[in-house]
């Protein structure tokens, strides 16, 4: 029996695409045992008890970004995580080790070194951290989504493979959405919702005020924000859903015809295989200015508009918003060469060469 442990954890830019993978997995064998191994700081809990997966918890903290206190915590943290880690393999007789980024990946992934097992690395962004170009040389493959991201590993094991996505996100993607003539405008900031967003958006209102009859707007908010974005929303005439999460995501993707959100890695290959244009704000403070690398990828390509979140303004916002939707046509050519960077296959290939993995180590 196959057995998967997959480091990932903190936000669903690092979660999604390990349940894209765990479910490729499965669907290749339903036998295969599928461990996530996470902290209690992340979505995770929430979000894996949702999807009916289970999940180790670790002491793991986040050393990029923070100050010098608590990247001492941190390193001082690694330790017992490399031991919790440990434990849980040889409890599960791990046959291989999967890390997705985020703070849980080191110590899983150095875990697995001492133990001898396959280790593989997915590189969402286009530009990669710290930590996954460290870890690099101890894994037998090294998955990126950017072909741009591939000159920082080895030739020998990095594969170009694009960002695992959820099955749900295929399934239906084109398909006519209903008879409604209203254009559908959905805003989000990632999982934990983003508040400059946020306050462009009740900024925007009163100058959406005038299309409000032909617009359907989804906003996901996060949890501290929905009573007031909905209240903002309310006070404004304008009919929204607004929640603090959307666990159908795919349903609600597919079914756009704009997306205003930030541009994590996960968000920007959603976007493309779903085909859908953008207004992307990438996330001013992210390490390495991953976002913007992302965003800009996209842009490139002609799938998406970036605003940089130093020149969002509530005008600004409604101006580029009502400028493409009242543009169908950009909006189909924006959407056919979101399309043209997916790599909706990018799950299978990585699941396929991980079983190969196990399988040559099976075999010395």
């Amino acid at each position: 029996m196959i057995t998967i442990v997959i480091a990932a954890g903190g936000t669903g830019g690092h979660l999604y695409p390990a349940v894209a993978l765990a479910r490729e997995f499965l669907r290749r064998d339903r036998a295969t045992r599928i461990l996530f191994v996470g902290t209690s700081r992340g979505i995770e809990a929430k979000v894996l008890a949702h999807e009916g997966f289970e999940l180790a918890l670790i002491s793991a903290r986040p050393v990029m970004g923070r100050n010098l206190f608590q990247a001492a915590l941190a390193m001082l943290s690694l330790p017992i995580g490399i031991r919790q880690s440990m434990l849980l393999m040889r409890e599960w007789k791990a046959s291989l080790v999967l890390g997705v980024g985020g703070y849980t990946s080191p110590p899983v992934l150095l875990a697995a070194r001492l133990l001898g097992l396959p280790q593989a690395i997915l590189e969402p962004n286009a530009t990669p951290g710290m930590a996954n170009k460290v870890l690099a040389p101890m894994a037998q493959r090294v998955f990126v989504n950017f072909a741009s991201a591939a000159q920082h590993f080895s030739p020998a094991t990095v594969r170009v493979t694009g960002m695992p996505v959820r099955r749900e996100f295929l399934e239906g993607s084109g398909q006519p959405r209903g008879v409604s003539d209203k254009k559908t405008l959905l805003i989000f900031g990632g999982s934990q919702g983003a508040r400059a967003i946020n306050d462009a958006v009740i900024a925007a209102l009163p100058y959406l005020a005038s299309c409000k009859e032909r617009l359907a707007i989804v906003h996901q908010t996060g949890e501290a924000e929905r009573a007031r974005v909905a209240a903002a929303y309310e006070q404004a005439g304008v009919p929204a859903q607004v929640t603090p999460f959307l666990f159908n995501m795919p349903t609600v993707l597919r079914g756009a015809d704009l997306v205003v959100s930030r541009a994590g890695a996960m968000t920007v290959s959603e976007l493309t295989v779903c085909g859908k244009p953008a207004v992307l704000i990438p996330l001013p403070t992210a390490i390495y200015q991953h976002q913007a690398h992302n965003a800009q990828a996209l842009a490139e390509a002609g799938g998406a508009v970036v605003l940089p979140q130093n020149e969002l303004t509530g005008v600004k916002l409604a101006e580029v918003v009502t400028a493409l939707l009242g543009d169908p046509e950009r909006l189909r050519a924006m959407g056919e060469r979101s399309r043209t960077m997916s790599k909706a296959d990018a799950a299978e290939t990585v699941v396929g060469e991980c079983l190969a993995l196990i399988a040559q180590g099976a075999q010395r």
